[in-house]
């Protein structure tokens, strides 16, 4: 399966923040949208970082309640991967997996164009084990 089949089930739309707000500002939108991560984006198509509730969590824990005035640019991760909507949703978990990142930013002909979460990754390999056991069972009464 590819990773644009997730995107036409789930759809393109990316929650974005600016580099400039600030840490509350950050929180209030994962809130609002309950969402685990947000890209960083000065116009919504370019990405100048990622930062989820983890970055909040350690940057409090290393700055303290200061953290929350600062803007999301200096907490963000910078070095953000990537895929394409074309790339292997298997090969994306195995890269999930094995650099512990949970949200990947789907980039097409260099604009953003949608995000995967670990959780999407995981229920579109539930839906292909359903389907897969539906085919099983169907062949064997059948």
């Amino acid at each position: 399966m590819l990773i644009n089949a997730i995107l036409r089930h789930k759809g393109g739309t990316v929650v974005t923040v600016s580099p400039q707000a600030t840490v509350t500002d950050l929180l209030a939108l994962l809130s609002e949208r309950n969402i685990g991560a947000v890209v960083v984006s000065d116009d919504g198509e370019s990405i100048a970082g990622i930062v989820s509730e983890r970055d909040v969590v350690r940057h409090l824990h290393q700055s303290g309640p200061s953290v929350l005035g600062d803007p999301v640019s200096a907490i963000m991760t910078d070095s953000v991967r990537t895929c394409g909507p074309d790339a292997n949703v298997d090969d994306l978990r195995r890269t999930m997996t094995d650099h512990r990142i949970r949200h990947v930013p789907v980039v097409d002909e260099g604009r953003l164009a949608g995000i995967v979460s670990i959780g999407d990754v995981v229920k579109s390999a539930i839906a292909e084990l359903e389907a897969e056991r539906a085919h099983l069972v169907d062949y064997i009464h059948g």
